[in-house]
């Protein structure tokens, strides 16, 4: 098999975002390594899911909004889904974008080591166009090429800032035995949600069929290939920050609700490098995921709602990047947090992680579409398996919104 890594790196990129940072941050901070197996399940469960995405791109020629709409079925079905979709990823991503690009200012703030509303305003800025210039201008390749050293570059500071806190690898070893501490249920399936996550799936189905436009075996492999260094790699780096948190901060009584307060409080002790590696690799996933989340967005609405040539399509592609994108800025710049869209848009998550999961097997299973690349039984077994956590997922996001769920 040839390793060839691609849009693997553009799903990693996207789900290693300050949301991600965060997560992890707060789970090492408040519980130690007790929660490492969560993040070792959602780095498996997001191979199997995400593997089964780019073999559709690859093998079947299908982008997952296409694949939405033919298994829809009746127009009615159709036009809820294409709602659906468009609530969850449109709406949603657009308001989420704000928190994506203000994380990165934040982790530039911590680099500087200084905090302002000017610095905070230009670090947003700075953001945005370089997320602009690269949806604009650049191609496919340039964007992956980007957002992979991008990947490379979080994964040496996470794994250096890890090195220095000089983990105890016995704890470690003991927080793969899947026991949930008190207290720490939330955190776990916190945890899952922020890397199996419906937008990353249309992604990566996109962008395979954009990487391997022929669908010859050895495509197919190599597609694979991607999918699980790249996500394990984007799973690697998840860990390592929990394991930065884990080791310098359980137990201290410190209050940690984010990198940049854990970069603060491990400087003292850890001097100004380890600062600068928790800022960088904040900073970095601020930047990774300005540029997903709108490329996302712009994917799943133009396969739902196609356009007639190519030129048209094109258009309406960067304008989607562009309007999410713009938003975003605003959103970060305001300090506004658009909580109605973000309610609407968590229910709208959770109905839409469980129903493309789902979508996704059908497909998986069509020989009309795959061929000889379609399931076998130990990948619907695993598969099965994963739809039930994404199904839980999706209740958890829907009674967190409504507030049924803590």
């Amino acid at each position: 098999m040839k390793l060839s890594i691609g849009p693997g790196a553009l799903v990693a990129a996207a789900f290693i975002g300050p949301g991600t940072v965060t997560a992890c941050t707060t789970a090492g901070a408040g519980f130690g390594f007790a929660l490492l197996w969560a993040l070792v399940f959602a780095t498996v469960a997001a191979m199997i899911l995400q593997g089964m995405a780019a073999r559709l791109g690859v093998a079947g020629g299908l982008g997952l909004g296409e694949a939405l709409m033919l298994g829809a079925g009746h127009p009615a079905v159709k036009i809820g889904v294409g709602l659906l979709v468009v609530v969850a990823l449109g709406a949603g991503n657009a308001a989420y974008e704000g928190g994506n690009i203000s994380g990165g200012a934040l982790g530039l703030e911590a680099i500087l080591g200084q905090s302002s509303p000017e610095i905070f305003q230009r670090a947003v800025l700075g953001i945005s166009g370089l997320a602009a210039a690269l949806l604009l201008l650049g191609g496919y390749k340039a964007i992956e090429r980007v957002l992979i050293a991008v990947v490379i570059l979080m994964a040496i500071a996470f794994a250096v800032s890890a090195f220095l806190v000089k983990p105890d690898f016995g704890a470690m070893l003991k927080g793969l035995i899947p026991v949930v501490p008190e207290g720490g249920l939330l955190t776990a399936v916190a945890l899952i949600g922020t890397t199996i996550v419906p937008y990353n799936l249309f992604l990566h189905a996109a962008a395979a069929r954009k990487r391997w436009s022929t669908k010859a075996v050895e495509n197919v492999s190599e597609a694979q290939g991607d999918t699980y260094v790249s996500v394990g790699l984007g799973g690697l780096i998840s860990i390592l920050i929990m394991t930065t948190a884990a080791a310098s901060l359980f137990g201290q009584g410190s209050e940690i609700n984010n990198a940049v307060d854990m970069a603060a409080a491990i400087e003292p002790t850890y001097g100004e490098l380890a600062r600068y590696l928790i800022g960088f690799g904040l900073l970095a996933a601020g930047v990774s995921s300005a540029v997903t989340a709108p490329l996302a967005t712009a994917y799943a609405l133009t396969e739902i709602f196609p356009s007639k040539g190519e030129r048209t399509s094109q258009t309406v592609f960067k304008t989607t990047c562009l309007i999410v994108l713009l938003i975003g800025t605003v959103l970060a710049l305001s300090g506004i947090r658009p909580v109605n869209v973000i309610f609407f848009a968590q229910i709208a998550n959770g109905l839409l992680l469980p129903l493309i999961a789902i979508t996704l097997m059908i497909a998986m299973n069509r020989r009309s579409i795959l061929g000889d690349a379609v399931n076998g039984l130990a990948a619907n077994l695993l598969g099965g398996g994963v739809v039930l956590i994404t199904l839980l997922l999706g209740l958890r996001g829907i009674g967190r919104a409504t507030g049924f769920w803590p």
